[in-house]
């Protein structure tokens, strides 16, 4: 060994860490460490997670619940309308059936009133047709049929009579009725029609 090489003992020795006659400014950096999130544990039984599913089981089987007793409500609304309607119909039918009745007996009188105008009867016809004027009279009396108050010297009442004509009379004062072209009819107390009437101005 030289004495050149026994004064500087180190300088042939790398540094910990490279190798010798690496360059500090080229070695390649170490690469950072990357924290790694710890995956979130497993919700335990009887957890929120839970609570909630057991929660939304029960507002769904309410809710199903709710429906069906609408739905059933509809079908038994549906069928109770229907049922009101036939009834209706059945009772208009039978009202019917009712006046039909009562106006046979006047429909015979009529015949009876025109067989004895063929044979030239005319008291016979004039009886008739006198009966079955009382006899309709009567029948329709017996289902709500009123004839409106109209009659000369009656005051005018815009109500129950219609003005068709306004003339003046020496016997009656204004705003009187004069004459009746049209009875008028009430009906259970409900105008059916007016009584067409003159009055005087």
């Amino acid at each position: 060994m030289t004495p050149h090489s026994e004064k500087h003992p180190r300088a042939r020795q790398a540094r910990p860490g490279r190798e010798a006659g690496d360059d500090p400014a080229t070695a390649p950096a170490e690469a950072p460490e990357v924290a790694v999130p710890a995956a979130e544990p497993a919700g335990e039984p009887g957890g929120p997670a839970d609570e909630r599913d057991v929660e939304l089981r029960a507002v769904t089987t309410e809710r199903d619940e709710y429906l069906d007793h609408l739905q059933r409500l509809k079908a038994e609304f549906e069928n109770y309308r229907r049922r009101v309607q036939r009834d209706s119909e059945a009772l208009v039918l039978r009202a019917g059936e009712g006046v039909i009745e009562s106006l046979l007996p006047v429909v015979d009188n009529m015949q009876r009133a025109l067989e004895a105008a063929e044979k030239h009867e005319e008291g016979q016809l004039i009886k008739g047709v006198e009966l079955v004027a009382g006899q309709l009279r009567s029948v329709l009396e017996g289902h709500g049929l009123d004839e409106v108050p109209a009659a000369p010297g009656v005051p005018f009442d815009p109500t129950v009579h219609e003005a068709v004509l306004a003339q003046t009379s020496a016997d009656h004062p204004e705003g009187v009725i004069v004459a009746v072209l049209e009875p008028g009819y009430l009906l259970h107390g409900r105008l059916l029609r007016p009584a067409r009437v003159i009055v005087a101005r």
